[in-house]
């Protein structure tokens, strides 16, 4: 049971639901086949509609793209695919004019070898004050012909490219994204700079990638499996760089979100104590399969976590890196692993989509806040990229093996009849929509009471104006093997079946909202979850 916290009326974060908007898929404003700002301005009263409290964008900055934006050119400029600067501060005024705050992403680890401290670094040579923003060392072996070290990539591959004058440096995901070297001043004053460029535009938020790599063993030592501390995730000295930062976050009253993968749920948490981020992803419920204890665990070992530091923890079922939810719950394999990834995987769509739509009243039932990405709310599965159109690096950098994340970012579908599905008026989408995408249509959906669409826009209605629901106390509730239930307060009541038969409900006064119909005898069906008021 998670410990209930007295909060501040300004904590909108601690129970707030946040739409992720990939820009490039989201919606294309002027026709060139890329989805830009002006396609979000478009369509915030849809967002409205659907009833978010807050916007976070994957990178819009100046970037050459390699890594989906992730290789940032210029952390103060939006890349002109997607618009201007001033663009993005009228996106931010109208967004909170319709009650919707923006949270943007920070890259730290590493940026685009396109950014001028790189390409000032390559051009000053071995031993230049420039080269000291990175990690440039010397090769090992007779001719230096060979990595500094043995350090496993975040992607396939290796972690070291070599310059022309016979240094390498380090780059723990591809060639063209370096890492910065964080025991810098200048490369923190510069962060915290960026912080607050975009706090004095109105960002109420900031999402930090990658939160668990910024700091490197200054040796370099190599990596030895299980000896501790690792030579670059988790290491002691981030959290002094978390801690100048939440000072920047506190002068503007904003919040971070940090991607934090850590199995050590007490390492974890350090992340998340009252003076560094507020809150971080929760990686281990996103990944975890359809099954009944396993999600059980993942709750209870979620709430513990955060219950020591008195965060609110955060839910999340699908992102821009991770197969969709409906794809993913309809293959005999339902949890998520990077490495099991692999073309031509089995799914049954109807199953995955009964089993999506349950999942989403099961996780906007928990305590804390949640994330929805782009095209969930209306059901898109996993979409199959013709292997001419693939850009991911992830699929490259594996040989072809890996499918690559393009699957899950494919541009959304907003109007049945429109070409491209109303993504926008002019050329193709920069990754092609499936046949039959169309019938995903959010205007379609619009008109169907029966939608993923509709039932998202329902119970996020009632999530907001009902009591029980955001952080606070769970409580779980006796149940039959295979059934998930519990209490919130207000008499509030979640109960998902995952058994093979269907079940009898508990006592209850309303039904408040069902994922699908009950059955003839008012029993809950399998794959079926409902929110009921005691």
């Amino acid at each position: 049971m998670a410990a209930p916290h007295s909060h501040r009326t300004d904590d909108w974060w601690r129970s707030a639901v946040i739409y992720q908007v990939y820009p490039r898929s989201f919606a294309d404003g002027d026709g060139d086949g890329t989805g830009d700002l002006a396609g979000v301005r478009a369509r915030l009263p849809y967002l409205a509609e659907l009833g978010v409290d807050a916007l976070w964008f994957t990178p819009w900055y100046v970037s050459p793209l390699v890594d989906g934006g992730y290789d940032v050119a210029d952390y103060r400029t939006v890349d002109p695919a997607f618009g201007t600067l001033a663009e993005a501060e009228k996106l931010i005024a109208e967004a909170r004019d319709l009650n919707i705050r923006v949270i943007v992403d920070i890259v730290p680890n590493h940026v685009s070898d396109q950014h001028p401290w790189f390409r000032a670094a390559l051009a000053a040579g071995p031993g230049s004050p420039e080269r000291e923003l990175f990690h440039f060392r010397p090769g090992r072996g007779e001719n230096g012909e060979l990595p500094p070290n043995n350090w496993p990539s975040q992607f396939s591959g290796r972690t070291w490219t070599r310059v022309q004058d016979g240094e390498w440096y380090l780059h723990l995901f591809t060639p063209e994204q370096p890492d910065l070297n964080w025991d810098h001043p200048a490369v923190r004053q510069e962060h915290e700079d960026v912080l607050r460029f975009w706090f004095e535009r109105g960002v109420a938020g900031v999402r930090i990638d990658s939160a668990a790599l910024l700091a490197k063993d200054p040796a370099l030592a190599d990596f030895v499996e299980g000896v501790d501390p690792h030579p670059y995730i988790d290491r002691d000295e981030l959290h002094d760089i978390y801690r100048s930062w939440r000072a920047i976050a506190d002068e503007y009253q904003g919040v971070f979100v940090g991607e934090v993968w850590l199995p050590d749920s007490e390492r974890f948490a350090r992340y998340l104590r009252p003076d560094e981020l507020h809150t971080a992803f929760n990686f281990t419920f996103l990944a975890c399969p359809w099954d009944p204890d396993r999600l059980r665990r993942a709750v209870d070992d979620t709430l513990a976590e955060h219950a020591p530091v008195g965060a609110p923890a955060t839910w999340v079922l699908c992102n821009h890196d991770v197969t969709r939810t409906v794809t993913r719950y309809g293959r005999r394999d339902t949890g998520f692993d990077f490495a099991m990834k692999a073309f031509g995987t089995p799914t049954d769509l109807a199953l995955g989509t009964r089993r999506a739509r349950a999942a989403a009243l099961l996780t906007l039932a928990l305590p804390g806040s949640v994330y929805v990405y782009q095209g969930e709310e209306l059901g898109l599965p996993e979409a199959g990229i013709p292997l001419d159109r693939i850009q991911d690096p992830m699929h490259f950098r594996s040989g072809g093996a890996d499918p690559g994340r393009d699957g899950c970012r494919v541009p959304l579908p907003w109007t049945a009849d429109a070409p491209h599905a109303g993504f926008g008026a002019g050329a193709e989408p920069w990754l092609p929509q499936p046949e039959g995408w169309s019938h995903y249509a959010a205007d379609r959906q619009s008109l169907d009471p029966s939608s993923m669409l509709a039932l998202y826009r329902q119970a996020l209605r009632l999530r907001r104006t009902t009591p029980g629901f955001g952080d606070g106390p769970l409580h779980w509730l006796p149940a039959a093997d295979g059934v998930l239930a519990f209490a919130r307060t207000d008499g509030l009541i979640c109960v998902v079946n995952l058994c093979p038969r269907p079940v009898d409900l508990p006592e209850h006064r309303t039904l408040l909202l069902g994922s699908g119909p009950l059955d003839a005898d008012g029993r809950l069906p399998r794959d079926t979850a409902v929110w009921l008021r005691a």
